[in-house]
């Protein structure tokens, strides 16, 4: 009797909630078009059929068949999907509607609040503190770092330059933007290129393989379900994390009891102008650095504001732009002539001696190079979807579908991949034209965005292109870029990744 009762319970509040729900879905979102929800549980159909693989392909089928602006349900969960310039334009550049998408939450044990998961007054803080660390003077700093362990890359492919054979080349610049990643952000070496596999750069590996592969599961998103549904892999990812915030937790321990031990270190205003310094040891500054000099309100940030900072762009810093690179390398393999006339300017801004280190200057003169990287980025952007949770009711006014409300709590996401595939936007938008960017023109500031834009745009794009600009530019003078192997298969990972690998072959240049 007891069972029957509770039984019945369930089904009230589930009815009262669904007719709750209907009334806000039909109200709000009365003009915007999706696919067949069922009553009760949604367009399950859609998201049953979804995985890393044909994700962003089945979202572009879906805005052909619904529009460029589409809305869905699952259970009390409202979705919105975007490729609309004049939709995400609105969306984006507001300053009220900066909450991440309820997916960013698996990332909060690891990274904690810091810049990518906070938001309101926090995240503004953050912003601010941190913004000084991407000065010119810094990245020029940077840039040192960037040369040196792109050259120590250069001589780990060398093994796989033997102009005959393919080769996935991600392992090799994962590497790398680890040792670069954790050289600017921490100040410390972790030797990942030169070194037997590190316990942290394994720790980071798996870690977000771990929570690509619960994206793709949509219950396992939530923490406690995938506890329950998944308890060994939870215990693993428990364990990974661990790993991951001893190694920080001791590399902030360390470098703030050499700042207090030197007390002569200048402020950090006064260190975006000279040497960074230890005692006697000249040193470059570092993110790190920056942090442990830093105050909210008059107050020094704790080890843990510090490790949520260092982790966050140890996690940003490092998979992005790996992916970014490997991506604008295989598509050279398959473009001779775009390579070709990568060389040329290589060889114009740069000259002949490979031994001598390249410049932020010289690396700003390279805009052919800068076209390569932005058109890589438009066919395959590293973050393919952008995604915002509504706390407000957001009032939108569009052209085709006239003006209305998206609810608060609605999860949005602004699909760049398929808005940058857009005919209307971009010319032949299945080819590699790296030339159309020469120009710089574009029709609105938010069309062209692979680092997002508005208030939470990325904070370091300077820095990765600068990062990317060097490797490419070293890899290219060294090796011949050959089409062997696989073409790419793009997966929607946390960063966008190809299933086949990033294959390629490679010959040294005479």
């Amino acid at each position: 009797m007891l069972f029957f009762a509770i039984l019945l319970l369930f089904f009230i509040i589930a009815l009262l909630n669904y007719v709750t729900m209907l009334r806000m879905r039909r109200g709000a979102l009365h003009n915007v078009p999706g696919p067949y929800c069922y009553p009760f549980i949604g367009a399950v159909q859609i998201y049953l059929e979804l995985s890393m693989n044909n994700m962003l392909e089945q979202m572009l089928q879906l805005h052909e068949r619904h529009g460029s602006v589409m809305s869905a349900w699952v259970a009390n969960c409202i979705s919105v999907s975007s490729i609309d310039l004049e939709m995400n334009e609105q969306i984006l550049a507001s300053p009220q509607h900066i909450a991440k998408h309820s997916n960013y939450k698996m990332l909060h044990q690891w990274l904690g609040t810091g810049l990518l998961l906070s938001d309101g007054r926090k995240w503004l803080a953050r912003r601010k503190i941190i913004t000084p660390a991407f000065h010119f003077k810094i990245l020029e700093q940077f840039v040192e770092v960037f040369d040196q362990q792109s050259t120590i890359l250069l001589s780990c492919l060398a093994k796989k330059a033997d102009g005959r054979n393919a080769f996935d080349v991600y392992p090799f610049v994962c590497l790398a933007a680890l040792d670069i990643i954790a050289e600017t952000a921490m100040g410390t070496k972790v030797g990942a290129q030169t070194n037997a596999r590190t316990e942290y750069e394994l720790a980071v590996n798996k870690i977000t393989k771990l929570i690509a592969w619960r994206l793709t599961k949509f219950h396992l998103t939530n923490e406690i379900l995938f506890s329950i549904f998944c308890p060994h892999l939870k215990w693993q990812q428990m364990r990974l994390i661990k790993t991951l915030h001893k190694f920080t937790t001791n590399v902030i321990k360390q470098r703030r009891e050499a700042l207090e031990k030197n007390r002569t270190v200048v402020t950090v205003a006064e260190d975006l102008m000279e040497d960074y310094n230890f005692g006697c040891n000249k040193k470059r500054m570092a993110l790190l650095d920056m942090l442990l000099q830093s105050t909210i309100d008059d107050q020094p940030l704790s080890d843990e504001d510090i490790r949520e900072e260092v982790d966050t762009f140890m996690f940003e810093g490092h998979d992005t732009t790996t992916s970014a690179i490997c991506f604008i390398l295989h598509l050279l393999s398959r473009h001779p002539e775009a390579q070709q006339k990568v060389l040329q300017e290589i060889a114009s801004v740069l000259g002949d001696d490979r031994e001598q280190a390249i410049s932020l200057r010289e690396l700003n003169e390279l805009k052919y190079v800068e076209c390569v990287i932005k058109e890589t980025l438009r066919l395959y952007p590293t973050v393919p979807l952008v995604g915002r949770q509504l706390t407000e009711n957001f009032k939108y006014t569009h052209s085709q579908i006239g003006n209305g409300i998206i609810p608060s709590g609605t999860e949005v996401l602004i699909n760049l991949y398929g808005m940058f595939r857009q005919a209307r936007y971009f010319e032949r938008p299945n080819d590699f034209v790296p030339e159309r960017h020469l120009s710089n023109k574009c029709e609105s500031a938010f069309l062209f965005i692979p680092f997002s834009a508005g208030p939470r745009n990325c904070i370091g794009q300077k820095y990765a292109m600068l990062e990317m600009k060097m490797i490419i530019a070293k890899i290219v003078r060294e090796y011949e870029l050959l089409p062997f192997g696989k073409a790419v298969q793009p997966e929607s990972n946390i960063v966008l990744r190809s299933t086949t690998g990033f294959q390629l072959g490679m010959r040294k240049r005479n």
